[in-house]
């Protein structure tokens, strides 16, 4: 799911990446570009390849968290999510759920901080993985230029964006094996 008020085409260089590697990848667009109006919008992804057997989700920002609320709502379909520069909500951990969890997280970003990534540790499965880009910030997530309220990056874009891809990846790739 796309981070608020950010087109969902800003996301299309990373999920290229991803489906290239023979995984479904579709960004979903939300109403207002703000996937709180949105929630559901994996539904139709979802009825549309009732071939595949292991759904994974994800989102940047407040995409990764009402991708979170998704996966809480929805426990026999979801089995992992990938966290963007998000965090889910207190009310809708996933903690005691047996999904396959990472979280990516910049040390430059300014809005989803350190901080709160590390305090919303407790809302996701004990064996999530967690991911800190050195020098990553808010916006290199996408591809839709600065953010307000963000901090300068100290990497390129093309270096975060190529760790956010393997980590993604390595979540995708868990499912190979069952």
């Amino acid at each position: 799911y796309p981070g608020g008020r950010v087109d969902a085409r800003s996301y299309a260089p990373a999920l290229k990446a991803i489906a290239q590697q023979g995984y479904l990848a579709v960004i979903v667009p939300m109403p207002l570009n703000l996937a709180i109006f949105g929630i559901d919008g994996a539904d139709d992804v979802i009825a549309a390849y009732p071939a595949i057997q292991h759904w994974v989700i994800g989102g940047h920002s407040l995409g990764g968290s009402m991708a979170g609320r998704y996966a809480h709502n929805h426990p026999a379909t979801i089995d992992g999510i990938v966290l963007w520069a998000s965090y889910v909500e207190d009310s809708f951990s996933l903690a005691n759920t047996p999904l396959a969890a990472a979280s990516i997280s910049g040390t430059e970003d300014g809005l989803a901080t350190e901080t709160e990534i590390e305090n919303s540790r407790a809302t996701l499965p004990a064996d999530t993985t967690f991911v800190v880009i050195d020098g990553g910030n808010h916006a290199q997530f996408g591809y839709y230029g600065d953010q307000p309220g963000d901090n300068p990056a100290t990497i390129s874009r093309t270096a975060q964006q190529e760790q956010v891809i393997a980590t993604t990846l390595i979540v995708l790739e868990e499912f190979n094996d069952r």
